[in-house]
C-alpha cells in the first residue's frame, strides 16, 4: 500500500491515523501507518510536550505528525477571558437547564473540565506550536484550512510537511496558493468538522484542482476495499480518524461512550454545531438533538461554542448521562463493532486492500482485450 507520498515520509502503508491519543498514534506509525495527534484539547504546553514524549518514545523509530486548529489570520491580543466575556447569559442558562433536566451532577470543587478545548484559538494553537517544534514531527496538519503564512515558512524551513483539510475543491486550490504541501479532502460522512461534498464526489474534484500536490481521502473509510477506493480515485494514501476511537489503546475515558460506539449504525450520527459552532458530524443524541430544537437559542460561532459547552461535556462524560453522552464520529460508526488493537485494525486494513486490488485486477484482465 505504498504511494509516491508514503515513500517520501517513510512509510509502509499510506494510511495516515488522527486520533487525540498518544498511544493510538504510536501504535498507528509502529505498524506501518503514520500516526497524527490531534492537539485541540491541549490547553497547557507541558501536556502537549509530555505527550509528545510518550509518542516519540513509543512510536518505534517511525515517523509521525500533530494535527492543530488554528484560523488562517493572525489575531494579535485576544484572550480566552475575552472570548468568554463575549458569551451571551441566556446561552449558559440555556446549558444549565437542559444538564437540570437530566439530572447531571456538578463537578467537584475546584475540578477542572477536561473538555475546555481552547486549542483552536490563536494563541493557544501557537504555544502548541512551539512545543511541536522541538519535537521531530514529520508533518503538520491544520484542521480549519491552511495555515497562518509564518507557520508555513516555519514548518518548511525545519522540512515538515505541511497539510490542510479541505471540503472542496475551491478550498483546495486556496491551499495550494497558500503553500500547502498535502491536501486532506475531507468528505461529508467524516467525523468532526466536515463540508457538505460526499467523499466519492470530492475526491477527484481535490485531485484534479490541486494536480500534482499529493491528496489523502478522508469520510467513509473504514476498510481495505474503501483505502482501494480511495486510492483509485487519485489520492495518495487515506486519512483516518473515527476509526481508532474503538480501539484497544484508546483512552476514552468512558466504558458507556464505548459500548454506545459499537452498537452505533452509519445513521446514527449528525452534522451539528452543538460541539463547536461549525458542523461538525457527532453521535446524535438528546444533547445534539436539544441545540437543533427552534426553541434552542442557537449556536455561537467558534470558539465560542466551545468554551460555551466545555463544563457541560465533562460532566456529561465524567457521570456517563447516557441520553447527552456523544462524540465526535463519523458514519464509518457502522463498522465500529468490536474493540480490536491497532496492529489488528491497520492489518485489516491491508488484507481488505489486497482482496480488492485482485478483485480489479481479475475484472481488467476479463477486460482486456
Amino acid at each position: 500500500m505504498e504511494t509516491e507520498l508514503s515513500q517520501q515520509l517513510g512509510i509502509e502503508h499510506a494510511l495516515f491515523g488522527f486520533t487525540p491519543f498518544p498511544a493510538v498514534a504510536a501504535a498507528i506509525s509502529r505498524a506501518g501507518g503514520f500516526g497524527v495527534l490531534g492537539a485541540v484539547r491541549y490547553t497547557a504546553p507541558d501536556e502537549l510536550a509530555r505527550d509528545l514524549d510518550l509518542l516519540e518514545r513509543h512510536a518505534g523509530g517511525k515517523p509521525f505528525g500533530l494535527d492543530v486548529v488554528m484560523p488562517a489570520r493572525k489575531v494579535e491580543g485576544v484572550t480566552e477571558a475575552d472570548v468568554e466575556a463575549m458569551i451571551p447569559a441566556a446561552h449558559r442558562g440555556f446549558v444549565q437547564d437542559v444538564l437540570a433536566r437530566y439530572g447531571v451532577p456538578e463537578l467537584a470543587e475546584g475540578e477542572a473540565s477536561g473538555w475546555r478545548i481552547t486549542g483552536w484559538m490563536e494563541e493557544v494553537a501557537r504555544n502548541q506550536l512551539d512545543v511541536a517544534f522541538e519535537h521531530p514531527i514529520k508533518l503538520l496538519a491544520n484542521a480549519l484550512g491552511s495555515p497562518p503564512a509564518d507557520i508555513v515558512a516555519r514548518a518548511h524551513d525545519r522540512g515538515v510537511l505541511v497539510a490542510a483539510l479541505a471540503g472542496s475543491a475551491e478550498h483546495a486550490r486556496r491551499h495550494a496558493a497558500a503553500g500547502i504541501d498535502v491536501v486532506v479532502a475531507q468528505g461529508y460522512e467524516a467525523g468532526g468538522h466536515t463540508g457538505e461534498i460526499g467523499s466519492m464526489v470530492l475526491v477527484p474534484e481535490v485531485v484534479e484542482a490541486v494536480a500534482p500536490l499529493p491528496v489523502l481521502a478522508a469520510g467513509g473509510i473504514g476498510s481495505g476495499e474503501q483505502v482501494a477506493a480511495g486510492l483509485a480515485l487519485g489520492a495518495q494514501g487515506v486519512w483516518l480518524g473515527s476509526l481508532w476511537l474503538t480501539t484497544e489503546e484508546a483512552d476514552l475515558h468512558s466504558p458507556a461512550l464505548t459500548r454506545k460506539l459499537l452498537a452505533a449504525g452509519s445513521g446514527d450520527t449528525v452534522r451539528s454545531r452543538a460541539l463547536t459552532g461549525k458542523p461538525a458530524r457527532q453521535l446524535r443524541t438528546e444533547w445534539t438533538d436539544a441545540w437543533d430544537d427552534p426553541a434552542a437559542p442557537g449556536t455561537l460561532p467558534m470558539p465560542l461554542q466551545g468554551l460555551l459547552v466545555a463544563d457541560a461535556v465533562s460532566r456529561i462524560q465524567k457521570y456517563e448521562v447516557g441520553a447527552l453522552l456523544g462524540t465526535p464520529v463519523g458514519q464509518i460508526v457502522g463498522r465500529m463493532t468490536s474493540e480490536r488493537s491497532v496492529r489488528a485494525v491497520v492489518d485489516d486494513l491491508t488484507r481488505g486492500f489486497e482482496r480488492a486490488v485482485t478483485r480489479i485486477n481479475r475484472i481488467a484482465g476479463r477486460s482486456a482485450p
